[in-house]
């Protein structure tokens, strides 16, 4: 955990493999198909409330989100997991973070999305982006992979290309780092959610 927080301090990102252990992550993956096989999942939109709108020119991926009070006993052993980051983060970079939101994400083969931010425009509430990756077996060629500019702002500058491989975790600064989901070859896993602020 300290080298997560201190890649977070000193650069706004950091990547992070074997977060979660290969057994609890294959557990989580397994929860995310079966809530997928029973039609769980919807569309994922761009924008929020009112304004939420499906652009497939934007993104194709489709969305569960995670419910705290209803989650099953992995998304409990994950989101514990992360509440003991939002405290670390808290303690360290007195960030503020009240809670946690976020959902499965699923993207089918040939599924993308375009360059953003994770912040709403006009809010400041998302504060840390964290995504979980829960694919087995991930190959070089099967897509998917997240595209992340290092600095932050900039949309034109250095980058990374993270594989999202079963239980790597990536965590950047919500408003500040533009990232991108290459297309997929095959079918792609992950929880993706935000540590946010009160508004």
């Amino acid at each position: 955990m300290n080298e997560l927080l201190e890649a977070i301090e000193h650069r706004g990102w950091a990547v992070l493999p074997d977060f979660i252990g290969p057994a609890e992550s294959i557990k989580l993956r397994d929860e995310c198909e079966e809530f997928s096989r029973s039609s769980e999942f919807k569309r994922a939109g761009v924008g929020r409330g009112a304004d939420t709108a499906i652009r497939e020119d934007t993104r194709s991926d489709q969305i569960m989100w995670l419910e705290p009070s209803e989650a099953a006993i992995e998304q409990q052993k994950y989101l514990a997991k992360l509440e003991d980051l939002r405290l670390a983060f808290n303690a360290q970079l007195y960030l503020g973070l009240f809670d946690f939101e976020g959902h499965f994400a699923y993207y089918p083969e040939g599924g993308f999305y375009k360059p953003h931010l994770d912040r709403h425009a006009g809010s400041s509430e998302r504060v840390l982006t964290v995504i979980l990756y829960l694919n087995e077996n991930w190959q070089s060629g099967d897509g998917g992979e997240l595209k992340l500019w290092r600095n932050s702002g900039e949309k034109n500058g250095p980058f990374e290309i993270i594989a999202p491989r079963l239980g790597t975790l990536v965590c950047f600064f919500s408003g500040d780092h533009w990232h991108e989901v290459l297309p997929a070859v095959k079918g792609r896993r992950s929880i993706t959610g935000w540590f946010r602020q009160r508004p």
